[in-house]
């Protein structure tokens, strides 16, 4: 059995994050997840000056193309504005591995079945096991799953589902579009430009929302295709998007349980207005390795809620 002082489940940005802090305070950890890195990743893909900030980093610092956005072109229940932002496109296949691999912990390639708690040891599968225990796992984490799911059940209005697929395609604009609540649509679509030739594109809303009017995202999927041809964004190209669902902000999300501690998606922290998630999950990774690091309280609570503030703040800043 490997032991260490603490195992991180998922290897994404709240798990690396988590990962990159514990071993500056020469904190033993490891890294477990299903895929193996760099691994496809369905996500918009825009942070915020903030999350390199929490990183220490500088844009000079990131190997792969990261394109500047200042501002979003929007379209509000048809009502259209421009929205002065800063912000930077990346892909998740470069960024995540990166971020994986500048943390400098060890990541094993392992699918999580089952863990349990004894002795003050938390054991996974047999095969590993450490006093700590980060679930960074996504929205169906197994540390949620085994420790949280019934003490901080999550709100089915907050689940939101989205379909979208990011792919090579030579674009002649190069803004980055949001439509806002088109269609009666409970949530919002996005064209997102990026480096190198690449685009993402994807909708997502709230899934029960629709589903009490008997509306799919299928079907709002498919109207953003047909707008992006006509609309001449996306033309000759035969659209096959990924669905996925996340959870927006909980209320009163409960974190840690014992010196088990759940971050990112897998502790619901996407904002209310956009769905944002990097920076969420990478605060909330680095809040709880400084709580392991100190021996202090893991909460969330005074992480932001909303994107909107945060996207106009930091313009305002510069």
């Amino acid at each position: 059995m490997i032991n260490t002082d603490v195992i991180i489940v998922g290897g994404g940005p709240a798990g690396t994050s988590c990962a990159w802090r514990l071993k500056q305070s020469n904190i033993k950890c490891i890294i477990l997840d299903k895929q193996r890195f760099p691994r496809p990743k369905t996500c918009a893909g825009w942070i915020t000056p903030q999350v390199l900030q929490d990183l220490d980093l500088n844009t000079s610092d990131y190997p792969y193309g990261l394109t500047v956005l200042t501002s979003f072109s929007i379209s509000l229940l048809n009502i259209k504005f421009k929205l002065k932002v800063d912000q930077y496109a990346i892909r998740r296949i470069e960024f995540d591995d990166w971020l994986l691999r500048r943390s400098g912990v060890p990541c094993k390639l392992h699918n999580v079945i089952t863990i349990t708690h004894t002795k003050n040891k938390y054991i996974v599968d047999d095969m590993y096991s450490s006093k700590y225990l980060i679930g960074a796992g996504g929205t169906h984490c197994p540390v949620y799953q085994t420790f949280f799911r019934k003490i901080n059940p999550r709100a089915k209005a907050s689940l939101v589902v989205a379909m979208e697929e990011e792919f090579p395609y030579v674009y002649t604009d190069d803004r980055c579009h949001l439509w806002f609540m088109e269609n009666h649509l409970p949530g919002y679509a996005w064209y997102v430009p990026k480096a190198n030739g690449y685009i993402n594109i994807g909708i997502g809303g709230n899934a029960e929302k629709m589903k009490s009017r008997g509306d799919t995202l299928k079907r709002h999927s498919r109207r953003l295709m047909e707008k992006l041809d006509t609309s001449g964004l996306v033309t000759g190209h035969s659209f096959n998007p990924i669905g996925y669902s996340y959870y927006l902000r909980q209320k009163h999300p409960i974190v840690r349980k014992g010196d088990a501690l759940i971050v990112g998606d897998a502790a619901g922290l996407a904002t209310l207005d956009m769905g944002e998630g990097i920076r969420l999950a990478i605060q909330s990774g680095l809040l709880a390795a400084e709580a392991i690091i100190h021996g202090t309280d893991y909460s969330v609570a005074l992480l932001p809620k909303y994107s909107l503030f945060s996207l106009i703040n930091s313009r305002l800043k510069k």
